[in-house]
């Protein structure tokens, strides 16, 4: 399985090509592209999509969500399977994403741990099951992440919405309120080199449930990536997350 890697010069990036020369899940890294392509990439980096590599079975994105109009533009002309591993897109840009589902296969996730996968289930099952708890989720991430809260944690508040539909997100708290029943508490910590951690209370008068999730490496995101371009390569058009792949 030959893959084009955006965003091959991140950190991000490296990852994904280290993982690849072990040849995890048959994928090879032939060809990349980033905006700040130079010397220190270990596989041929084109700096725009515009001269990018075509000749290749699937695309993997880890670049930065501003890129998304090019790189779905580039995935549906070349007619390319697209997994995009990068998070923070605007609604307009998720849109952009929706439409490329009706052309191409897309995988688009928030987060590409199985694990994380996990705990959006469990999250779901125990908010439906304990109808009258309260819920607040607490995320942790480096200093160097842009987006708060994390599309994970947003992505876990969609999840229990969908069995708890009264509910709303609240991100952050201040002030002299009190919160109601419906609220979704997000919290986000920013500091040091924190991989990523995510953590779901669920609580009523008489009890707590907490879940919790701790990425111990960035490997976890590009092993998920790479499992997803081994799925996204054998599947019709249509837009796909980590619940399919779940399934099988």
């Amino acid at each position: 399985m030959k893959i084009l890697l955006s965003g091959a010069c991140g950190h991000m990036g490296a990852e994904v090509l280290k993982l690849s020369k072990t040849g995890f899940r048959g994928a090879e890294i032939v060809a990349g592209v980033d905006a700040n392509a130079g010397a220190d990439c270990s596989v041929p980096c084109a700096s725009s999509f515009a001269e990018a590599e075509k000749n290749v079975d699937c695309v993997v994105d880890f670049s930065h969500h501003s890129a998304t109009k090019a790189l779905t533009d580039f995935a549906v002309a070349n007619n390319l399977p697209l997994v995009i591993a990068t998070t923070g897109q605007t609604e307009d840009e998720k849109a952009m994403i929706a439409e490329a589902g009706k052309k191409i296969p897309v995988f688009f996730a928030a987060n590409f741990s199985l694990g994380i996968a996990l705990l959006t289930d469990l999250a779901k099952k125990a908010a439906a099951t304990m109808g009258d708890a309260e819920i607040e989720i607490v995320e942790k991430h480096h200093d160097r992440k842009i987006d708060a809260p994390s599309g994970t944690a947003l992505s876990l508040a969609k999840a229990i919405q969908s069995v708890r539909p009264e509910t709303y997100n609240v991100c952050g708290r201040s002030g002299q309120s009190k919160r109601t029943k419906e609220e979704i508490g997000i919290h986000s910590v920013r500091m040091g080199n924190i991989v990523g951690e995510h953590e779901v209370i669920i609580g009523t008068e008489n009890e707590n449930i907490t879940l919790k999730h701790e990425a111990h490496s960035r490997g976890v995101f590009a092993e998920g990536a790479l499992f997803a371009a081994d799925f996204i390569v054998k599947q019709p058009v249509g837009l796909y997350s980590m619940e399919e792949l779940l399934k099988g």
